[in-house]
This record gives C-alpha cells, structure tokens and sequence, in this order.
C-alpha cells in the first residue's frame, strides 16, 4: 500500500456526565483521529492520549507533535507499506505508543479495507458480539453511587467496575455489594492510588468476593504488585504497568498478576495487543479489554479485539452512550448485554462526515511530495 496523505484531526466531544478517577475529573473528550489515505482505501484511527499528562506521558499535543515531525514523515516516504512493517520503518522513534498506535490503526484499517476484510477476523475473532461491562467513576456519595449502578444494571450491563482511591473504596465496595447482592460480577479499579504500605487495607477488599482489583501500585513497580498479591485474595489485574508483550510476560513471570486488561491504544496498537493476548492464552492468564474514553472509531476496534478466544471476561467495551450523547461514527448500541462485533470491511465504521465536522477544532494535513 502507497499512503499518499495523512490528515491528523483534533477534536472535543463533551462527556455525557463527568467522569472522576483518583487522577481527575474529565467533563469532556479531547482526541486526536488519524486519517490515512492510500492509493486504494481510506483508514481511521483514534489516539487515546488525554488532554493532560495525569495518566501517561502522553498527551494529545505531543502525540500530534510525534506524528507530524516523525511518524507520519517517514511513513509517507515509504513506497510501499503494511501495518506489520510500520514497526521497522519508525524503529529509531522511541516511545510515543499511543501517537504510533493511532497512525499503526489507521493504516491497518486501510489496509484491510483494500482487501475487503475485517480488522475482527484478521485478528481471529471467534465471537459475533461481546459481553460489554461498565466503568463507574468515583461519586460525590454513596446513595448517588448506587443510583447510578442501578441505572447501568437495568440498561443490560453485564458487570460493573468501581474507581476506587484511598477514603473511597470500602465504603462504597461493600453498599454496591450489599445492594446487588453477591451474583453481581463487580471489579475495582485504583488508577495506581496506593502503596505497599497499604497492603493490609486492600486485604479488606478480599471480603467482597471481587473478580479483580485492577492496577493497585505504582505502573514501574511489578515487584510490588509480586508481595501484594502474595498478601491479597483478590486478583491482581496489571493495567498502565502492560505495555507490550515482554512487559506481560514479565509481569506473568514475577507473580505479579493473574489477569491483565489490553488497552491496544496503550501498547502500541492491535498487532501488539494480539501479541500480549497470545502470551496470556499460553500462560493461562485471562484477559479484558479496557477503554479509554474512546469514539466509535476506537471503540469499534476495541470490540472487535475482545472477540479472541482469551477475553473470557467482560470488557470496559461500553454502549456509545454511556460517554456520549452523539457518537461521531453510527452509535455502538448494548443489546441484552452485548455489543455486536463489526463484520465491515476493516474497523466497519467510520466517522459521519457532519457529526465529524460539528466537533472538529483543527485538521492538519500532510502529503507525500514528489
């Protein structure tokens, strides 16, 4: 494939409701799009980076920076390429895998698109649709908690997972359990809120029969995790600490896990995220999909990674409206607790071109010369 142009659209798309975790409040959705044209096909992709860098290194400023002066330069000076080689063509840019992954999706998308397939079965899909579980941030109260859990139990969610952070975490754990009893499949998640010196209050979580506490300690610190889970009942879930397939295959090794959630925006793309799914299945170790406020474009590309064979645990794979009042792509809808895995050619989906327009702040358009 000859990519000939690569337009980088910034654009805002306000939350449905503010969304709190132990990093911050967002109340809306600053993102980058990733706009690929070849010589046969249009791609898409979407980078996950936030406004701030409160949750990686990254953010979407220089994401847009790293593709404009580095990624895309060399991409549109290749004569030929495919999402597989992308990794060889910018080997001497390191770092920067949420701006990578963004531009590696786009072209995969086009990619797969010219040969009429789906990014779902190039992956190897085994599902038609996905079981779709729910994030709840974290709440001004107790009772408001439980209104909003009720809402997403009655909309068809199949499991719900709490943002936790020390002085909110027990209290609300054990209502949630306590109001929808013990058939409820209910995770926590700490963004990376607490310490080893903490060991003996998450202990307290074991009480609640929980699937997974996601993400405790720091992202760097895998010995951590190795001595808490030897201290905890509850499984340990790594999330930020994953970011290849090497990192989940040490972390596997070292006892610091027994699930990981892919985020393939985080890891550098699908490829990667297949990658470390593959190291998963070959240890034993279950896996999850986990989101990061996406549109429909990285939304569509999330559900169809969840229909491996190793996801056998719902996924942050949410309805569209859990975020957004208005999708820029046709609205991902929960039908009796399931999203329907795209089956078009490529990611299925694409931006609606007025929708797109109306919250668009910036495009950026850069062209092969010559």
């Amino acid at each position: 494939m000859r990519v000939e142009r690569v337009a980088l659209h910034r654009i805002s798309l306000p939350l449905v409701a503010p969304f709190r975790t132990s990093l911050g409040v967002e109340h809306e959705r600053t993102a980058l799009l990733v706009q690929v044209t070849s010589d046969e096909a249009e791609g898409w992709g979407e980078c996950v980076a936030g406004a701030d860098a409160s949750y990686s290194s990254e953010y979407v400023e220089s994401a847009e920076d790293v593709l404009r002066r580095h990624l895309v330069p060399r991409l549109l000076a290749a004569e030929h390429v495919t999402a597989h080689t992308l990794a060889s063509l910018w080997s001497g840019v390191k770092g920067h895998l949420m701006a990578k992954a963004a531009l590696e999706g786009a072209v995969l998308d086009a990619e797969l698109r010219t040969h009429s397939l789906s990014l779902a079965s190039s992956l190897g899909a085994v599902s038609r649709r996905v079981p779709s579980g729910v994030s709840v941030g974290i709440m001004d109260s107790v009772p408001e908690l439980l209104d909003v859990v009720a809402q997403y139990l009655a909309a068809g969610y199949q499991r719900i997972k709490l943002k936790i952070e020390p002085g909110w975490d027990l209290a609300p754990v054990r209502a949630v359990r306590e109001r929808f009893g013990d058939d409820l499949l209910l995770q926590v998640d700490a963004n990376t809120a607490y310490t080893q010196g903490d060991a003996r209050h998450l202990a307290r979580l074991d009480a609640f029969d929980l699937l997974l506490i996601e993400q405790p300690l720091d992202e760097d610190d895998l010995r951590g995790h190795a001595h808490l889970a030897r201290s905890l009942k509850t499984p340990i879930c790594l999330d930020e600490s994953i970011v290849s397939a090497r990192s989940a295959f040490d972390a596997i090794s070292m006892g610091a896990c027994e699930i990981i959630n892919i985020k393939p925006g985080r890891v550098g793309g699908y490829l990667e995220a297949r990658r470390i799914h593959d190291v998963c299945a070959a240890a034993g170790v279950p896996v999850w999909c986990g989101g990061m406020l996406e549109t429909g474009i990285g939304r569509a590309g999330n559900v169809a990674l969840s229909a491996l064979p190793g996801f056998t645990l719902p996924g942050d794979v949410s309805a569209s409206d859990r975020y957004y009042a208005t999708d820029i792509t046709d609205p991902f809808v929960l039908d009796d607790g399931y999203l329907d895995v795209p089956q078009g050619a490529g990611l299925g989906v694409a931006p609606v071109p007025d929708v797109l327009a109306s919250v668009t702040t910036h495009v950026q358009e850069l062209n092969r010369r010559g």
